[in-house]
């Protein structure tokens, strides 16, 4: 399953593999600016619906452990079927969620949304991958780097989409420009993809896709690690606006600034650090990345500067929204060709699925006690997989 790979010497951003990088990136980003702006809206959808911090993090666990179920399957059919099949149904069914979440008068319906959304966007991202490692193979850490920032020019949209919303309308009008683009982007998949959509029974093959990702000693640690690691990602990503503007006392300005910058980064750094990874050990290059989030976050607990913060929150996210890009290039090198799709699924499915628990546990720490001892845990995540990374690939 899949379509030619494009030339080494071909520029990234030529032809039809470039126009659609371009387009499924674009897709990623609105996917993520969807599913993001949550978090900055978070307070004032608290107050408006009666939130608990516990009760607003299991709101984030639904949306992303939907989504984490998701990435196998997703993957298997689109290895069976065709890639645009699943892309243009992701698309579609997210854009409703958004909706959804968008009209939403009560905690029960605002969850009824976010499963909607987190189901169409756990359509979208293993077969997208799987897409461009077809389009891209000579160049596949930069093309991965390059279609991973994309999601976090998708984090910056939404802090600066939330913050305008917030200025002059209320949280509900912030998901109305995301849902048209998201038409667009849907209807320009459906006309450039040249490959036919397929609808028919497929096996799922999961017992042999599990027996090849935890047959193997080096698999299954890369698997806890990644974890591990999706545990911080994502409890980073629901709660660092509050941890900003109740753990540190800053305003809702700066918090929402804060996230931004954190996203910003991400945008930033994923392009050079797929670069990089084309030319050195992904797994020593992934250890580093992880080492360094873990030490900056632990910086930022303890000082109250605001500059120091901000300083510490670029480094952090530099070092944290660098190791997708590395460590996914490590893995589809790994993974056998004919099902690479199925494989990367069936592993996000697993480590998305666990760090889906992640915001729950945080919002229940800081209702117990506070954010900076919920963010604590992070670090101590953080460097529990920067082990397991060294320990696989040493």
């Amino acid at each position: 399953m899949g379509t030619p790979a494009t030339e080494p010497s071909e520029p990234l951003f030529r032809g039809y593999a470039g126009r659609l990088l371009v387009t499924v990136s674009l897709g990623w980003t609105l996917l993520q600016g969807g599913r993001l702006v949550l978090s900055p809206l978070l307070p004032t959808i608290s107050a408006d619906l009666g939130l608990s911090h516990a009760q607003a993090g299991f709101a984030f666990t639904v949306l992303w452990g939907l989504y984490a179920v998701l990435q196998y399957p997703s993957g298997r059919l689109s290895d069976q079927l065709s890639r645009k099949t699943l892309l243009v149904a992701g698309l579609s069914l997210a854009a409703v969620g958004f909706v959804l979440l968008g009209v939403a008068g009560s905690y029960a319906w605002f969850l009824v949304g976010a499963a909607v959304a987190g189901t169409g966007v756990g359509l979208y991202p293993t077969p997208v991958r799987a897409f461009l490692s077809d389009l891209f193979v000579e160049r596949r850490g930069q093309a991965f780097g390059l279609h991973t920032a994309a999601g976090d020019l998708g984090g910056l949209l939404a802090a600066g989409l939330a913050t305008l919303v917030l200025a002059v309308a209320t949280w509900r009008w912030a998901f109305l420009p995301v849902v048209l683009a998201l038409a667009v982007v849907t209807l320009a998949v459906h006309r450039w993809s040249r490959e036919p959509y397929e609808l028919r029974r497929v096996d799922l093959a999961v017992r042999e896709t599990g027996r090849r990702l935890l047959g193997a000693g080096g698999f299954r640690g890369l698997l806890v690690a990644y974890m591990l690691y999706s545990m911080v990602w994502q409890s980073t990503s629901a709660f660092l606006p509050t941890f900003l503007l109740v753990g540190k006392g800053f305003s809702p300005a700066v918090a929402n600034a804060g996230f931004g910058v954190y996203f910003l980064v991400g945008a930033v750094v994923k392009p050079a650090a797929g670069g990089l990874a084309d030319r050195v050990p992904r797994g020593l290059l992934a250890a580093s990345l992880l080492t360094l989030a873990a030490v900056t976050m632990a910086v930022v607990l303890v000082v109250r500067s605001p500059l120091l913060v901000g300083l510490g929150v670029v480094v952090f996210a530099a070092g944290l929204m660098a190791f997708p890009p590395v460590m996914q290039a490590f893995l589809m090198d790994a993974f056998p060709t004919a099902s690479m799709g199925g494989d990367l699924g069936g592993m996000r499915s697993m480590y998305v699925a666990v760090g889906a628990l992640g915001p729950t546990l945080v919002g229940l720490v800081a209702d117990a006690t506070s954010f900076t001892v919920g963010f604590a845990l992070l670090v101590g995540c953080l460097a529990v997989s920067t082990v397991l990374v060294l320990v696989v690939v040493r």
